[in-house]
């Protein structure tokens, strides 16, 4: 599709009023930023704001469902000890008051904001967050199994059943008010880390009550704990439904801050671009993400705001090596030669969206311009194919159904065009396509007969390890690769200071990942959010750090 000015000129004029800049960063807590600006803010919070989503969360207990849409919900309800300066993207104080590094970065000292409780009435003492951290480091097995979206291990490499793979070492109450955080080794990313939903304080009475550990129920196709359908921590709204057709939030009448205007938040799941769209123009709702090419000229000419973010995530071709015939890099490197990545980001994506050589986003550090690409080449692509002797195999191709996601706003469009050029060169491709509401995610970052599926990754922090850990850091079910050359490099890159030595280690590091194509980087995209003229102000984040006490409507 044609660049248009008028496309580019709306997007442009909504990022410098909303956009974040997002820039890596350790250090001090910052001040909690001023709430001083803007409309004067109602005593008592009684707006309504209705947001329409892609598709239904898949649970709400952060710690084990870490997909857009469940993080989107669960980010108004539960708080972690660190969050994100909505100016800067440092750390910043939210339900600890400040912090102390100590013993050359292997332990940190957090001081707790005092007076707050959780949504069931028990306080948020050092003890609650003791007991988080030991849920989460004694995860059985079983249990990551059925919820491979915990960060845990991202993060902290291992859980308490590999105590010398993990570099979480223990979490203690110093007093009523202070915990120490110890670890087993430096990681310069360890502030930012905990900005993560995953890393978001739950009352330890409510995951009793609701056996947070056991997931005997199903929503959505998806297996749920009670906790996970109610989750309880100290944020400013509580879940107060949620069926079929979305979830509804109240304010949270004991929030210890700042409880904005907005009394109920309706999230209201649409699962079509065009039904989202219809919704806007409607009056239905008062915004949705994930807005692509082919609605944005209906939103112009209705006179709907356009809110870009900064790019801050990658989308990708993944390719599983357990499939036979993925092992041979010339398979693989012909996969990537046979992708026209201009002809899809110029058809599918928004203007300005960049094609990716690399799965670390450009305003990260670590981003190594002359990461290495084999381009764009048919003929190369034919010509890998007869040398590795490929003979038609059938691979199938998976790629998700009513789903749209900052990273892939138009799944099976850009589905479609992929396999018509895969196909083009010679691959026998077989179709696979699931329901993201299915348990996409699920198959296809576990263990399975994937050859080929569509995903992306967004970064939740400013910081290299955050894209090429969780992806590269170690074996998956999704990828089937395996360096131990490039795992050693990304643990040692993570415990460096900031500086040009770790800089360094990332290109080498993006450089030897590209080489071995494990897979296919193909954008950075630009996300966008449609607003209706009601809305003032929108939180805006590229880490997608949303958080509805801030938005703000016309009276």
């Amino acid at each position: 599709m044609p660049s248009s000015p008028s496309r580019r000129a709306v997007i442009a004029s909504g990022s410098a009023l909303l956009a974040i800049a997002v820039t890596s960063c350790i250090g001090t807590p910052a001040p909690a930023p001023s709430t001083s600006a803007g409309p004067s803010i109602p005593a008592e919070p009684e707006a309504v704001f209705t947001f329409g989503t892609a598709s239904q969360p898949l649970g709400l207990d952060p710690a084990l469902n870490s997909d857009l849409e469940s993080y989107r919900v669960s980010r108004q309800i539960l708080e972690g000890l660190v969050g994100v300066d909505q100016t800067t993207g440092k750390p910043t104080p939210l339900l600890a008051t400040e912090w102390e590094e100590s013993d050359q970065g292997r332990a940190y000292t957090f001081t707790l904001r005092e007076g707050v409780a959780f949504h069931d009435g028990t306080p948020f003492t050092a003890d609650a967050v003791v007991a988080n951290f030991n849920r989460w480091f004694n995860f059985p097995e079983a249990l990551r199994a059925q919820a491979p979206g915990s960060s845990f291990r991202s993060v902290f490499k291992a859980h308490a059943d590999q105590p010398e793979l993990s570099i979480f070492k223990s979490c203690t109450a110093v007093s009523a008010n202070v915990v120490r955080i110890e670890l087993t080794q430096p990681f310069t990313g360890f502030l930012q880390a905990l900005t993560l939903p995953a890393f978001a304080m739950s009352s330890p009475a409510a995951l009793t009550a609701g056996n947070a550990d056991v997931l005997d129920q199903t929503r959505a196709g998806q297996p749920i704990s009670a906790y996970g359908s109610k989750p309880v921590g100290t944020g400013p709204f509580t879940l107060s439904n949620w069926d079929d057709t979305g979830l509804t939030l109240q304010t949270n009448p004991s929030y210890w801050a700042d409880r904005g205007e907005i009394g109920t938040i309706r999230f209201v799941t649409y699962d079509h671009p065009e039904t989202r769209l219809q919704a806007l123009l409607d009056g239905k709702i008062d915004g949705f993400d994930g807005v692509t090419v082919g609605n944005f000229d209906k939103l112009i000419k209705r006179g709907m705001q356009i809110v870009q973010r900064d790019p801050f995530s990658v989308m990708y071709l993944g390719m599983n090596q357990e499939v036979a015939a993925l092992k041979d890099i010339k398979i693989r490197q012909a996969v990537e030669m046979a992708i026209d990545k201009n002809a899809l980001i110029k058809e599918f994506f928004i203007d300005n969206t960049a094609p990716a050589t690399q799965f670390v986003p450009p305003k990260i550090s670590g981003f190594n311009n002359n990461a290495p690409a084999l381009g764009h080449s048919p003929e190369g692509a034919r010509k890998r194919l007869a040398e590795a002797g490929y003979a038609g195999e059938e691979l199938k191709f998976y790629y998700p159904l009513n789903a749209t996601r900052p990273y892939l706003p138009t799944p099976e469009k850009v589905y479609a065009e992929l396999s018509r050029q895969l196909t083009a060169v010679g691959f026998n491709i077989k179709p696979v396509p699931v329901d993201w509401a299915d348990g996409y995610l699920q198959k296809v970052t576990t263990p399975g007969d994937h050859a080929f599926h569509l995903l992306g990754w967004n970064g939740s922090y400013s910081d290299a390890d955050n894209f090429v850990g969780p992806l590269f850091g170690s074996k998956t079910g999704e990828f089937g690769y395996q360096d131990p050359q490039v795992i050693a490099k990304i643990n040692r890159a993570r415990g460096l200071p900031d500086g040009e030595e770790r800089n360094e280690l990332y290109h080498t590091i993006n450089e030897e990942i590209a080489t071995a194509t494990p897979a296919v980087p193909i954008a950075f995209p630009i996300s966008a959010l449609a607003l209706s003229d009601r809305v003032v102000n929108y939180p805006a984040s590229p880490v997608l750090n949303e958080v509805f006490t801030m938005v703000r409507l016309k009276p």
